[in-house]
Formats: structure tokens, sequence, C-alpha cells
């Protein structure tokens, strides 16, 4: 018998460091987390000694599921770095950083955000990180991992970049509410690229392009009409992620977009899960 989708939290949008965010996670009644590299301005790495090992006992002490791995720093290095660039090593090495934390958190998916220094505003700028991705996927398969791309393009755009990637263990990250401040349809995205949309999903919402204090459902996202196109054309994700920014630490917000999630999870059809 499957069950409804996990609902849990991106731990990079909560206060404090990677336990503070179990802690939270654990008192907002979620199942499972997503946690982030780390690194300057983006708090203590994951990676730091003994890190690992205290996360991995206290979210299963609590229960909890770590989900994946995110490597945000990698908006401030830049995915499309020329080849054999310093900063293009740079990504590189994060990159495995990013895949060898997974792994020993257990974390079956790992993902690469192309936002700011990443993003991909041209041809060459996907062909650039096609290639970086090509490369990091076959190292997140050898690892038992999925990887994901996590993005700002457009139905035609989506689609190249998974088949440049051309790699069977690759996906492409949903958020509900980065297409629409990117004004892209999410809807016509979802269409063209739910065969490689990842099996955890970002769940948010904002107004005019920005994500402030909106609780889900309650800004232009359309977040409830996304997640069921997905669900039609896909299924029910195995995680739906909660990514509205909760760092002033107000536990309301956060406990009523939970209750939000939850009750959306029980509309999603558990009859085909994604794997």
């Amino acid at each position: 018998m499957t069950r409804p989708p996990l609902v849990a939290l991106a731990g990079w949008r909560l206060p404090g460091d990677h336990a503070d965010a179990v802690e939270l996670a654990h008192r907002a009644g979620t199942d499972g987390l997503q946690l982030d590299l780390g690194g300057p301005g983006r708090g203590p790495w994951l990676d730091a000694p003994g890190t690992v090992d205290r996360l991995r006992e206290d979210c299963a002490a609590h229960g909890l599921q770590l989900l994946a791995v995110a490597g945000n720093t990698l908006n401030d290095i830049g995915l499309t770095a020329p080849s054999g660039s310093r900063d293009a090593r740079r990504a590189r090495d994060v990159l495995v950083r990013v895949l060898d934390a997974a792994r020993a958190l257990g974390a079956p998916l790992a993902f690469a955000p192309s936002f700011r220094r990443s993003a991909i505003e041209d041809a060459e700028d996907l062909r650039r990180t096609a290639d970086v991705l090509a490369w990091a996927t076959r190292e997140a398969q050898a690892r038992g991992l999925l990887l994901a791309s996590e993005n700002a393009l457009g139905p035609a755009a989506a689609r190249a970049l998974v088949e440049q990637v051309a790699e069977p263990s690759f996906r492409l990250v949903l958020d509900t509410y980065n297409p629409v401040a990117h004004g892209i349809d999410v809807l016509a995205l979802i269409e063209a690229t739910h065969e490689w949309i990842a099996p955890q999903v970002h769940l948010k919402d904002g107004t005019g392009g920005v994500v402030d204090r909106e609780l889900l459902g309650d800004g232009d996202g359309g977040v409830w009409e996304t997640l069921a196109a997905l669900v039609g054309h896909a299924g029910a994700p195995r995680a739906l992620v909660l990514e509205n920014d909760y760092r002033d630490g107000d536990p309301r917000r956060l406990a009523l977009d939970v209750e939000r999630a939850r009750a959306a999870r029980l509309a999603t059809d558990p009859a085909h899960p994604r794997s």
C-alpha cells in the first residue's frame, strides 16, 4: 500500500544552523528535511567533522528522514564558468562535497541550483551547465543518488537541458513559485518536463514575484493548481518540501503552512508514487 507524500522543510529557510533545523522540523511535526551544504554567508559547512554523524543520529531519534542536500553556494560560484577556470574547478569541488554529504546522510537526492552567478541566460550558459551536470550526474549515480537541477528555465530550455545532460539519473526540481516569479507558465513547464521532475517538490508562494510572508495558497503562485497538475501528469511526489521563508522564527506561519501542506497531500493520488 502506497502512502501520501511526506511533508518536509528546507533547512536553509529556517533560523539557526543544521542542528536547529532538525529540532524545528521535529517540533513542527514534519516528516523530513532537506539540508544545504552551507559555506560563506550560508551557515556552517554540512560536512564539517562530526556534523553528518550528529545530524543522522538526531534525525533518527526524532523519526525524521533526511531527504536531500543542496549546493546553494553554487549560486555564488557559477556553474556556467568556462571549463578549466578557477570557478569551474570550485563548482566541481562543491558538487563532490554535496554528493558525498548526501550519501553519508542517507539522503537519496542532491541538487544544484542555477540562480545568480549560475543563472542560465543563453545557449552557451546552458551548454556549460549541461556539461558539468552530466559529469555530476554520473558521479551521483555511482553513489546511488539522483542529481537534480533547480533553475528558472522555461519549458523548451528545460527540456534542452535534460537532453544535453542525457543521463538517466538526472532530474529537475519543481518549485511552485520560481517559475511564476520569472514569468514562466508553470503548468506548461510541468507538461513539457514531467517525466524528469524530481520526486521532491518545493512549495512556496508569493505576490508579484516576491516571496515574503504569504502562507501557502494566499499568494499569486497557484500552489495547489500546480500540485494538482503535477499529480495529474506524473502522480504524487515523494515529498512536499516547504520553502517559504521562516527565518524570522515565526512559529505560527510555519505551523499553518505545515497544516496546509498536510491537507494538500491528502488530495494527491498515492496510487502513482514517484521513484
